[in-house]
């Protein structure tokens, strides 16, 4: 294809005739979805040659932009310790390096450094490379991982001794790459995909170093469905989880005898979604059953988990929507959003005391993070806002004092988050809906017309995109942009009825929402 530097390359038009429903549809470009066809590739390619040809002038920019955002990026870097089941584990990246390596010490952090895995060496060679799903046994001994090497999510899990740091000859091909052990240190059960579709619908159970054939443990015949394997916080239960946009179903089975038969928590009813948290003898339920659309918290016993035994703990309220709970032994920790804002409320199991973490922010992102210590007073959590870095955080529950573990770090000269503005606003959509956004900008910006803006959104599936601070997004503030995250529906930042009011037949709240936000920007200045 030869390139006009004057326009665009046009692709071609073959007629193609789309029939769903009885419904009929015309794509003219239908023929480029194949993507191992010449002549898309050649298409492709011209419209990067073009794209290059355009922007040839503002190569030396687009090099000195490139060079001042990774300035701002350590690249020496370590994660905050984290402890589970007697060690603590650290997350490395070294200068130079472009993957991370993980590392693990016995009861302390004085301790030995021991290796797990330096992902840059088991990169060496590929063009791609991607570890997940590290799975300690629960006797420290071996550690179960998973490894694509093409980029498709389709991984490869394996399983290396620890004692010995050998890989044995496990090798479980086409799977989500997480995994999930049995207390007997010998069971791992794994989600694999579909060849085709790749959705995850089959739960199996692996005998580690074994001749033994993978037995299939459950599968997931409704296609609108997908699958995983995990295990409560607590040790005590499997669970298998069946997810799909409006409904969700558990089974569990003691990880004790993990050659038993999972049986079904509660039934599926489309529509009805809920997930489920273990502590003691019972089981701690979040669900929008009952039209508890902003979900309540229930409970029932864990012999008894039909939705029949549930009882309400902590009822459905119209303005704040239950998004996850921690569950500690001495305290009860819900996750909230009320207004669009997070909220952690802290209580203990005897109901002696009940208090919200303070936030000051105007706008901000606040939630639990690695938490999987069962007997601990250490709630662990993030905070960052659109002009503060992102921070790690152990909060004493019983003292209710903080500890700042780590706050990232902008690189790049000496920065000062007082020097950029966040505040939350609200435009007025079409409907009347008050639609919130959340901004930040240089503090010598005149707020007049005329300044640049850039926008941006998602409103789908419920996914929130809650104010967040990012270092590369400082080259277009001192640059004099205005930077907006705009809260459109569809997303569930006001809570669900946020979510219902962008889908289906109010989809086209999503786009119009967008769009009267722009209006208001550009008319507000």
């Amino acid at each position: 294809m030869t390139i006009n530097t004057q326009q665009p390359p046009v692709a071609k038009k073959i007629d193609y005739v789309l029939e769903k429903h009885g419904d009929k549809r015309k794509d003219d470009y239908y023929w480029m979805n194949d993507k191992e066809n010449p002549e898309v590739i050649d298409y492709l390619n011209a419209e990067n040659e073009y794209c290059d040809e355009i922007l040839k002038d503002t190569k030396e920019f687009q090099a000195d932009l490139f060079e001042e955002m990774k300035s701002r990026i350590k690249e020496d870097d370590e994660s905050v310790p984290y402890k589970h089941n007697g060690y603590w584990y650290i997350v490395k990246y070294e200068k130079g390096q472009e993957y991370p390596l993980y590392f693990r010490k016995k009861e302390t952090l004085e301790a030995k450094e021991e290796l797990l895995f330096d992902c840059n060496k088991m990169a060496d060679g590929l063009t791609y490379f991607n570890l997940k799903g590290i799975n300690v046994s629960p006797d420290n001994k071996k550690v179960a991982f998973a490894t694509d090497k093409v980029g498709r999510r389709q991984y490869i899990i394996q399983i290396k001794d620890l004692e010995t740091g050998e890989l044995l000859n496990d090798k479980i091909e086409n799977v989500t790459g997480g995994s999930t052990w049995a207390n007997d240190n010998e069971t791992l059960f794994y989600t694999k995909k579909d060849a085709e579709t790749l959705r995850s619908d089959k739960i199996f159970k692996h005998k580690v170093n074994t001749n033994l054939e993978d037995v299939l443990v459950f599968e997931e015949l409704d296609e609108t469905f997908n699958v995983s394997v995990y295990k409560t916080k607590t040790k005590k239960f499997l669970v298998i989880g069946s997810y799909s946009t409006l409904t969700t179903e558990f089974r569990i089975l003691e990880a004790d005898t993990p050659d038993g038969e999972f049986r079904i928590f509660n039934k599926r009813e489309r529509g009805v979604e809920y997930s489920i948290y273990h502590y003691d003898s019972n089981f701690y339920i979040i669900t929008n059953s009952d039209g508890a659309y902003n979900f309540k918290i229930m409970k029932t016993q864990d012999s008894e988990t039909t939705k029949n035994n549930w009882k309400d703990l902590v009822p459905h309220r119209e303005e704040v929507m239950i998004e996850d709970i921690d569950i500690f032994k001495d305290y009860f920790v819900i996750t909230e959003r009320e207004n669009g804002l997070n909220k952690i409320l802290i209580q203990k199991w005897n109901n002696s005391e009940s208090y919200y973490l303070p936030f000051n922010s105007e706008t901000f992102t606040a939630y639990t993070t690695t938490n999987l210590e069962f007997d601990s007073k250490i709630l662990r959590y993030s905070f960052n806002s659109m002009n503060t870095p992102s921070s790690l955080i152990d909060f004493d529950m019983d003292t209710k004092e903080k500890t700042v573990l780590k706050e990232q770090e902008v690189l790049g000269g000496k920065f000062d988050k007082d020097n950029y503005v966040e505040e939350r606003i609200w435009a007025e959509a079409r409907d009347g809906k008050k639609v919130p956004m959340s901004i930040v900008y240089n503090k010598n910006l005149k707020k007049e017309s005329g300044n640049p803006v850039l926008q941006y959104a998602y409103g789908s599936y419920g996914h929130t995109i809650d104010p967040y601070f990012s270092t590369v997004r400082l080259s277009l503030l001192d640059r004099g942009f205005v930077y907006v995250i705009t809260h459109i529906r569809g997303g569930e930042y006001l809570g669900r009825k946020w979510y219902e009011d962008g889908k289906l037949l109010t989809k086209k709240n999503t786009f119009t929402d967008f769009i009267d936000c722009s209006k208001h920007l550009i008319n507000e200045g």
